[in-house]
């Protein structure tokens, strides 16, 4: 099938999905990081972030293990995959209650293979869609600041910086947080 005219769906998962999203690609490349500098000084202290260039491309690892995902995934409010030819191709994990008001969009996910091609964008609007339909005011994105391209596609989507966590997951990278009014 060619790609500009591959047919995606997106719908919500089942427990009978979980087996072959954990099959996907969740590493991905990246030329580019956001380094964290702190202030500690009097009057002033904080955290600055700057996007950062690499001598070379990294390969980076997914920052939860499989079977750690599959745990939350039963936690999560619901989990939206997109399909094409009746695969799974992404999938994004959905929480509310995180924040009041907010839907949580905790893990978005394109396999290797199907990456560049809009998917990541369709789930991303789901995603609020279905956020919206749930009477949630805002959707909050998390990544670790090593996610270029997720940075990337929560800018191009109008999400903005909303804060960051330090150590926040298990291999103790920064989370990165970037939200959304969705009334």
């Amino acid at each position: 099938m060619n790609d500009a005219k591959q047919q995606v769906t997106v719908r919500a998962a089942t427990e009978a999905d979980f087996g072959l999203l954990l099959v996907l690609d969740h590493g991905y490349s990246t030329e580019y990081v956001w380094q964290m500098e702190m202030e500690q000084g009097v009057p002033k202290m904080g955290a600055k972030f700057r996007e950062a260039r690499l001598p070379r491309p990294m390969q980076v690892g997914y920052p939860r293990s499989k079977e750690q995902l599959e745990k939350e995934w039963k936690q999560r409010s619901v989990i939206l995959v997109a399909e094409s030819a009746g695969q799974p191709v992404g999938y994004a994990g959905i929480s509310l209650g995180v924040a009041p008001g907010a839907a949580w969009l905790t893990d978005l996910v394109v396999g290797a293979s199907q990456r560049r091609k809009g998917i990541g964008s369709r789930l991303a609007l789901a995603a609020q869609t279905w956020a919206r339909d749930k009477k949630q005011e805002r959707m909050v994105m998390e990544m670790q600041s090593k996610n270029h391209p997720a940075i990337r596609l929560a800018q191009k989507l109008a999400f903005e910086f909303a804060g960051y966590n330090d150590r926040y997951y298990e291999n103790q990278d920064i989370a990165l947080f970037f939200a959304k009014k969705l009334v």
